[in-house]
């Protein structure tokens, strides 16, 4: 019994002692917001424009592997078709070279798909600090207290800033050209209910 009420005495002078901090807290009403990371990814001009880059640049491999495949089935279906009537030595031969134009389409396959991938994440490791950059110059601009990205379980519609930092990433891309966030007003956030 006495057990009890020390522990009752415990928590209640804790309560006592949190009671003027949550005063201070409703005081102070905390600007908060949710960024939808995935969707700026996905749909900022900034993200089309690097992904169209890489695409360009490896374009030419691209349609060097296609050519080497199709080389290659014509060289099969010739090994099929005419492997009956050639030499011994003839038709050796030709299979060492089709084996050779094997591996070397191998190769190049891994050496193309190894390249695509390191230059995809050093594009999109760019594109994230862009984008972080960005989300932290609006939430600065219109005074949020925090910005949550990933990892939200919930959010109120009325919080989701993803739209605003889109228009003012479209409203940059459009006027720099660049993928390089720099400060400037984005539009206003949406007004809380």
């Amino acid at each position: 019994m006495a057990r009890l009420s020390a522990i009752g005495m415990v928590m209640a002078t804790g309560l006592a002692l949190l009671a003027p901090l949550g005063a201070a807290q409703a005081q102070t009403q905390m600007k908060i917001a949710v960024v939808n990371v995935p969707r700026l990814l996905e749909e900022a001009p900034q993200a089309k424009g690097a992904m169209q880059a890489l695409q360009d640049e490896f374009a030419p491999r691209q349609r060097d592997i296609v050519t080497q495949q199709k080389d290659m089935k014509t060289k099969e279906e010739k090994l099929q078709r005419d492997g009956a009537v050639m030499a011994e030595n003839e038709r050796r031969n030709f299979e060492k070279d089709l084996r050779d134009s094997q591996r070397e389409l191998a190769r190049k396959q891994n050496e193309y798909v190894e390249d695509l991938n390191l230059r995809r994440n050093e594009e999109l490791g760019k594109l994230q600090r862009s984008l972080l950059q960005e989300v932290q110059t609006y939430a600065r601009a219109q005074n949020y207290d925090l910005v949550l990205g990933e990892g939200v379980l919930y959010r109120n519609e009325s919080i989701d800033i993803t739209a605003q930092v889109l228009a003012a990433l479209q409203a940059r891309s459009k006027t720099s050209g660049t993928a390089a966030p720099k400060p400037a007003t984005p539009p206003p956030a949406k007004p809380k209910p």
